[in-house]
């Protein structure tokens, strides 16, 4: 994969990063979220990413390292920085987060291993042939793919999202792509890729990762991953626990309306409580809360996302099974939502702890405060 000469630039600033920052930001400290989450035996994260320019940084490096003690690439060991084509591997973009991480004390976290969706793959997947033996070349494939990237990283990455939003969330059902057609199914795809990961990262723990939510019109949603879950367990599938997005407040998707805050706290406990029935744990994997359709003045809508959000995690944060909760993003500058459905007044959207001049904002202290009311989490 050749990188643009903006990304390129990121990459180096990125580990330049780690020989400028003060020693003390080496290890978030104990009022640091990271360190208030380390009172209840769980860990707080953040994605980074350079391709939209947060890793290289300084002050977004800064706050993650004042702030985090592990940190995922939003995007750099997905299939399309990774596999650029069928048959070449580009990690350099990967390789100078985890040196970055690695410098601060960061602990790593994987995503993804399989994004089963068709529109995430890379282009060149969409005309693979895959010869007169579909399902033959497509596991080599698979296995080929998560065996690479979990030898290359061995301990260095603890955990994987190894399947990544499998399950459509208008119908519940399972999504197709080339892969499970080749193989005849998708659930051949999603068990060779754990069974894959658990050989080839045998201590990592291993997580089905997706969207499904407490908001109105997640029904079938959480239906079809609940049903997802009981077939891995079915089957013997080596899943540890389920990612929980939690990409709250207004939707992210295209036509779901501007409305924010309406949920359903008692079928979202339901699902929960399926979820931890069968034996899984839980994580927070991509904590931001959508502020499209808040008010303009900024103090007020501050001031409803800490609100949300605080109702949100007391919940989670309920469940014993809950581990590690990672924002999908610290700055307001570089959340994904800028790009995403823009806020009918235009204005910048503001989901994340701190905001675009990288000042902590109320979400900051409702985490906090989430924290320092939490349970420990069991062992």
């Amino acid at each position: 994969m050749e990188l643009t000469r903006r990304e390129s630039l990121a990459l180096a600033a990125g580990l330049a990063t780690a020989a400028v920052l003060p020693r003390a930001a080496l290890a978030a400290g104990p009022t640091s979220l990271n360190g208030l989450a380390r009172r209840t035996g769980r860990r707080f994260g953040s994605a980074i990413g350079s391709r939209n320019g947060s890793f290289g940084d300084p002050r977004y490096d800064a706050v993650i390292a004042a702030e985090c003690g592990l940190i995922v690439p939003e995007n750099e060991l997905k299939w399309q920085w990774t596999r650029p084509t069928p048959t070449s591997f580009n990690f350099a973009a990967a390789d100078a987060i985890l040196a970055f991480a690695e410098a601060h004390h960061l602990a790593i976290r994987g995503h993804t291993l399989l994004w089963h969706h068709p529109m995430w793959f890379p282009a060149w997947v969409a005309t693979y042939d895959f010869g007169a033996h579909p399902a033959t070349e497509a596991a080599r494939m698979i296995r080929e793919h998560v065996a690479t990237i979990c030898t290359r990283y061995g301990r260095r990455i603890h955990g994987y999202d190894v399947v990544n939003e499998a399950v459509d969330a208008h119908t519940g059902a399972m999504r197709e792509t080339a892969f499970s057609r080749a193989m005849g199914s998708a659930e051949a795809v999603l068990d060779l890729a754990f069974h894959t990961a658990r050989e080839t990262a045998p201590r990592a723990q291993l997580v089905y990762n997706d969207y499904m939510s407490w908001e109105p019109g997640n029904e079938a949603h959480r239906a079809g991953v609940l049903r997802c879950l009981e077939g891995f367990r079915r089957r013997g599938t080596p899943v540890d626990a389920l990612g929980v997005q939690s990409h709250i407040g207004s939707g992210n998707n295209p036509g779901d309306g501007p409305a924010f805050g309406p949920h359903d706290e008692r079928a979202w406990r339901h699902f929960l409580d399926e979820v931890t029935g069968m034996g899984y744990r839980l994580l927070i994997t991509e904590f931001d809360v959508h502020d499209r359709g808040l008010p303009a003045d900024i103090a007020l809508r501050d001031r409803a996302v800490a609100d949300y959000a605080r109702t949100y995690l007391d919940l989670m944060l309920s469940y014993p099974q809950l581990g590690d909760i990672l924002a999908w993003g610290m700055s307001d500058r570089y959340s994904w939502l800028q790009q995403r459905i823009p806020r009918a007044d235009g204005l910048p959207k503001r989901p994340c702890p701190y905001d675009a001049d990288f000042r902590p904002k109320p979400l900051r202290e409702t985490i906090a405060a989430a924290f320092t009311g939490a349970a420990p989490r069991r062992s």
